[in-house]
């Protein structure tokens, strides 16, 4: 599997049109409303499963069991930080620039003292893995998700999501390697390490009994809703999140009820004793004479 370059811009109006037509047949057959086009997608997810359950799976469990699990990691290793590299332009353009920063080091680290990035030296360092994409970013800036997608091949998305896809695959440092031959065989086996690293749950999901296009579409929806706004429900919810306090005033505030009492009100001013009235005259102690020592 290789990303490949359309030749001709008719290409991309005949796709186009072919959605616009799958929308405009099937919008009304469906009650979910994210889900309008839930007959194609449907249609294309038991292609996709077809073709993972003759094909895909059985290569990914072989490649599970053949190979060493230090091998299977060099390889998750390798293409994610490779992917590091744009997750952390990404996180630049949502304005999250400790995040991107962050990502930038993992790839300087990963790439020299990890080889390559075979070894995920950055992680065992503190520097923690950030997976964002140009969805994402779009998501972060405010465009809507719009209806659900099931893509051939790629499976589920959305239509939003699927408008960033190519500039996903231009910023895909793999798709630039030379010679083809290299290339095609390293995406090869991302793919097969990717699904390879699903099949326990891919084996969970198969043994229950539920529907399964559903179960997937819902997951994956909630699951991108909260990748969008780093675990918030909404883009306000994000906003309100990673806004504090302007000042103290506003702190003392936010927390008046753990506030000493000293703070809730000043402290009284010293006042002088009241006088105590005068005792009563004691009567009169026998005089003493100077000489004799007083006992």
């Amino acid at each position: 599997m290789t990303f490949m370059k359309p030749n001709r811009a008719p290409t991309w109006r005949v796709s186009a049109a072919a959605l616009v037509a799958i929308a405009t047949l099937s919008g009304c057959a469906t009650n979910n409303p994210r889900d309008p086009l839930e007959p194609y997608n449907r249609a294309m997810f038991k292609v996709n499963d077809t073709i993972d359950e003759v094909a895909l799976k059985p290569v990914a469990t072989a490649y599970k069991k053949v190979l060493p699990s230090f091998v299977q990691t060099g390889v998750n290793n390798f293409f994610g930080n490779l992917s590091d590299v744009w997750t952390g332009a990404n996180n630049l353009m949502q304005g999250k620039g400790e995040q991107g920063m962050s990502d930038w080091t993992r790839v300087a680290l990963n790439s020299t003292f990890g080889i390559g990035g075979l070894f995920d030296i950055a992680s065992e360092a503190g520097l923690k893995k950030h997976n964002e994409d140009f969805g994402q970013t779009l998501g972060y800036w405010g465009v809507p998700s719009g209806p659900y997608l099931m893509l051939p091949l790629l499976g589920p998305s959305t239509v939003r999501d699927t408008s960033g896809l190519p500039v996903d695959m231009a910023a895909n440092g793999w798709s630039y390697v030379d010679p083809s031959r290299t290339r095609n065989i390293g995406t090869a086996v991302r793919v097969i390490d990717t699904r390879a690293n699903l099949l326990d749950a891919s084996n969970l999901l198969e043994g229950a009994a539920l529907d399964r296009y559903e179960f997937i579409r819902d997951g994956f929806l909630q699951r991108r809703q909260s990748q969008v706004f780093d675990g918030e429900s909404s883009r306000k919810a994000l906003k309100e999140a990673n806004e504090g306090p302007a000042d103290a005033k506003s702190i003392r505030a936010a927390y008046a009820d753990d506030a000493p009492a000293t703070d809730a009100a000043p402290a009284a001013t010293p006042t002088a004793p009241a006088p105590t009235p005068a005792p009563e005259a004691a009567p009169a102690a026998p005089a003493v004479s100077s000489e004799t020592p007083s006992k």
